[in-house]
Parts: C-alpha cells; structure tokens; sequence
C-alpha cells in the first residue's frame, strides 16, 4: 500500500524469510560460517539455535540458495511425529518408494540403499529440521541411528536441527550424550545488538529501492527498546510505521508513528534496557500476528533465470589463500614483467567439444592419468594456460602469481562453484590407496571435462571424479589494481568507485562519480549482483565477488567454456 508512496520496489519489512533481505550482523556471520563448515565436514549434526524471530529460517534459507546442485534436501516442517512418520517423510522428501508392508526396519533399509545409490553419484545429502525442540525423545534417538549410515570412509547424511533454546535443554539431558558428542558444528543466535537496529533497518530499505531515510537515526534505541532487537519484531513495527506515516503523509516516521505502531503490534509493551530478551507476552503476541500474516509458504530454494546456478561458501573467510594486491594499473592485468601484458593474446583456447550421440566418455579415471603428479607439475600447466613462462620449481605459488598481474585462490568448493567462476584449476584428487595427484581442469562442459597433465590430456565424464575429487582446487585469476583486500558495507576507498564503475559496465548501477562509501543504492546493486551469482549477499567485496566481477565483465584470461564469456 505504501511502497509507490515512498519509491519503493516492494515492502521492505516483509517477514517471508527472503535471503536477498539477510541483514548479516556478525551474530549472523558466524552462524552462516558455522552452519557451512558444519555441512562440509564429514557426518554428524548441525545445531542452529535462537529466540523466536532471530533470523534462523531466513539464514537457513540464504544457506540454501548457495548449496551446489549436487546437494539432495530434504525438510521436516512438522516436527511433532513419531519414528515411523518421520522416515517416511524423508522417504517422500528424497522420493524414495516406500515398502508395501511399513516397518522401522525397511524404511531405514531404503533409506540407506537410497542414501549409498547418491554416494556413489557423487551426491550428498542433507536432511534440515526446523522447529527441532518439538522433536521427541525417541525421534531425536532415531536420527542419531541414521547418522550411522556411512561407508568405509564417509557418512551418508548430515543433519541439521534449526530450534528454539529448549532444544538445547533436551540435548543436554544424559540419555541425549550420545547425540550431543556427534554436533559438529553448534552456533545460538541471539536479537541484534543497539547499534545493529539501524543498521538493520536501512540494509532492508536500501534492498528495497529505498533512496532518503524513512527512519531518522533518533529512532533507533527506541526501535531497540521496543523490540528487544529480535528481527521479526522489528519487521512487524517498521512495517507498521511506515503504514502510518503514509495515512498521515509523513515522509519520515517521528517518534509519535513509532510509538503508535509499536502499540499496534505488540500490545503495548514496556521498553527493555536489555536487548538480549523481549517479554513472553509480546513474544507470544508477536507470534500470533507472524502465522496471521504469513500464512503457509514454502521451503523450496528460489530458482532464478537470470543468474548461474547457486554455489557453496563452506570455509570461513580466513581460509581464502590470496597473494598481496598488485600494484595499480590502468588494467586488470598488472604493468609488471612483459609477458603479463601478452596474457590476454597468448591464452590458447581449450573448448569441449559437444558430445555426439555414438560417442562414449570414459566414466572412472583413467588408471596412470596424472598419478603422482606434483603441485609443481600441475602449477606449471596452470600457467602455461596463461601463456606464462614455466615457472622454477619450490616456489610460491602466489608471489609468483602477483609478479604478473594475477592473484590466487585457493579453497574446497563445489564442481558448480568453479563453474560459475569459469577458470581452470587445478584439482586435487586422490588415488585407490588415499595418495594426493594435482591435475588442471582446462575445459568444463554439462557432462564433461578436458584435464590436462604434461602433454598427456584425457576428456572424461564428470563421473569419473566422484570417488577421486572431494572439492579442493586451486586457480588464478586477474586482481583489479585496488589496494584493499576487502571492502565492506559503510567503508569508504578508492574500491568504491571502481565498483561503482564495475557494476555500471554490467547495467546493474549508474554511477555519479561522487561515490565515496558503500552504502545506499549501490550497496543494494552490489547485493543484487552477490545474490544473482549464488554469493551470499553480505555486501562484502572480496576476492570471490571480485572473480566473479571479473568473470561478468568479460576480462582477460583463460575460461573453462568460453561460450561463457559476453
């Protein structure tokens, strides 16, 4: 009713769980991070636990969108079911045929068949329950059975349990030790601190198209007071307000908007000088009002055409391997040696060719292809893909790097993941007996890829990597001549404005010239542009929103499909 009022796209304090709304307070950082490394590691559980309205469906969800498709789901919205039920919910979430005549027994023997089938596609599988405090006793001992579900080497599912803080009362009873021994990865999420609230409040209207300040900074320890911080919460009386000072044709909400909306949709509650705790009676009014309003929606992870399939960011930023920023250039390619001038004319162009339908692609690897093979080997043909000279053996990879104009990175991900990035790497794979061989992926295609080792290159189906590749890689690509190795939102740098540029070469942005902070309409470009690309949309520019920029803008360089580029 109000958006066309105030310019705005679309309403703001919608409390759906949209992870293109994800405010990421360090709070949220670290579960996100806790929630990824804990999906990426072998077996066992996850545990997100939080207040009501903190944020951990919507984080869950932002998670979700960044998952490779090589990930099964699935999800448990009802929790209040007995053993029996709840394998065949997972039954019909993983589409699995139940048996005729339904027992414990044959439901965890298709289950467990189904799980092995996906293992050896080189499939994963997560099972996420919300609302896991209402899980039962003999339930929660049911799923800690499943986790054992595993081969010689690997587990078969991971399972992640989003749930109120009574959830971790249960796990903390001595007939749940078992269970509690097998999380992980385990992470509260707590209300937004003071000084969060206005932070808050703007990321969620400049998403929306908001351009002037519809909430003076004055506003925020009362909103903080009002609400206890709690996300949710904060929603509802924004929302409200804004509908206020529209009946009113206020352009901002004063303290009496506030105030009254606040009223509206909680009662009328006393302020809080701890934001760590809302009353239980506006938090029971506020639940209230959530199912009133949001109705029933689904869990199913948005589907986006104008953007690359969703990626994975499983470890913490400190796991980045990246060289020092290159000097400035008028390039992206830094003016160093001579032959890093040349990098664009030299890079020979790997293409896989289409499949034709008599043809058919090896499916495991080649016995002897690249076995033994050396970083340094691998990194030799990295650079000769670069048409870089070959480099001197026992040296860092990234000085190396930096001395033409080129950065590293080094990480375990996803096959999607490098897709979306489309450079060569080099991938780590491991042979019969557990021994590492490094090889360089040249060329990548829907079911196939080109590796090269020496002078020997092999184009195989992407099968043949499901028992030797476990996600580690290692590429190059083209660093812009900035000097920051990270920019985040409200910083200020000689980074803003070439991501101003940037984002106005792809049409997502009209730069002014004048930008000088992250904030605003260009940080909510910059989002759009993060959460289009499967990157979670934190406003942070730094080195995998760079590549992919990079990759976006059609820069120099070899790619794993060259169709790719614009």
């Amino acid at each position: 009713m109000y958006t066309a009022y105030f310019g705005l796209y679309e309403s703001p304090f919608s409390i759906a769980p949209d992870p293109l709304y994800l405010y990421m307070s360090e709070h949220h950082r670290e579960a996100l991070a806790h929630l990824q490394y804990g999906i990426k590691i072998d077996g066992g559980f996850v545990l997100l636990t939080g207040e009501v309205g903190a944020g951990k469906t919507t984080l869950c969800r932002s998670l979700l969108e960044q998952l490779p498709e090589d990930v099964d789901i699935a999800f448990i919205l009802n929790p209040k079911v007995s053993v029996i039920e709840l394998l065949e919910t997972i039954c019909d979430e993983l589409h699995i045929e139940r048996p005729e005549e339904v027992s414990i027994k044959k439901l965890v023997d298709r289950i467990n068949t189904r799980l092995l089938e996906a293992n050896a596609r080189g499939r994963k599988t997560v099972l996420i329950i919300d609302e896991a405090q209402n899980l039962s006793i003999e339930v929660l001992e049911q799923l800690r059975l499943l986790t054992n579900l595993e081969t010689n080497r690997y587990k078969l599912l991971k399972i992640v349990l989003l749930g109120q803080p009574e959830l971790l009362q249960i796990l903390n009873r001595v007939e749940m030790r078992q269970l509690s021994q097998r999380i992980t990865a385990r992470c509260h999420l707590g209300p937004l601190d003071m000084e969060d609230v206005g932070a808050y409040v703007r990321h969620r209207l400049e998403i929306a198209g908001c351009k002037h300040p519809l909430f003076p900074e004055s506003l925020n320890k009362p909103l903080w007071q009002l609400t206890g911080g709690v996300p949710r919460l904060i929603n509802l009386v924004c929302d409200r307000a804004l509908l206020g000072a529209y009946a009113r044709e206020h352009k901002q909400v004063d303290h009496a908007i506030l105030n009254q909306a606040a009223s509206e949709v909680l009662g009328k509650p006393k302020p809080q000088g701890n934001g760590g705790r809302v009353a239980l009676a506006v938090g029971l009014a506020a639940v209230a009002l959530v199912f009133f309003a949001a109705g029933f929606w689904s869990w199913q992870p948005r589907s986006s055409a104008t953007g690359p399939p969703s990626s994975v960011i499983l470890p913490p930023p400190d796991k980045v391997v990246a060289s020092p920023p290159a000097e400035p250039a008028t390039d992206l390619v830094a003016q160093k040696p001579p032959e890093a001038a040349a990098v664009a004319e030299s890079v020979p162009e790997v293409v896989v060719k289409p499949q034709e339908e008599s043809e058919v692609l090896p499916q495991t690897w080649p016995v002897d292809f690249a076995s033994g093979r050396s970083m340094d080997e691998a990194f030799a043909d990295l650079t000769g893909l670069w048409g870089l000279t070959s480099p001197p053996g026992n040296l860092d990879f990234c000085s190396y790097a930096q001395d033409y104009g080129l950065d590293c990175l080094a990480r375990r991900d996803s096959l999607e993941t490098l897709r979306t990035m489309n450079r060569p790497a080099i991938l780590t794979l491991y042979g019969d007996t557990g021994e590492p061989f490094h090889v360089v992926m040249a060329a990548l295609g829907s079911d196939r890829a080109l590796f090269i080792a020496g002078e020997e290159h092999h184009e195989l189906a992407l099968a043949a990597l499901a028992s030797r590749w476990f996600g580690e890689y290692f590429l190059l690509w083209q660093r812009p001549p900035l000097q920051q190795d990270f920019l985040r939102p409200g910083e200020t740098g000689a980074s803003v404005k070439w991501l101003a540029q940037a984002l106005q070469g792809l049409g997502l942005y009209e730069a002014t010239g004048r930008e000088r902070r992250l904030e605003g309409s260009l940080l909510g470009a910059f989002k759009h542009f993060q959460f289009r690309n499967g990157l979670t949309p934190d406003g942070i520019l730094g080195p995998l929103s760079l590549i992919h920029l990079n990759t976006a803008g059609n820069q120099n360089g070899p790619r794993l499909d060259p169709r790719g580029a614009s």
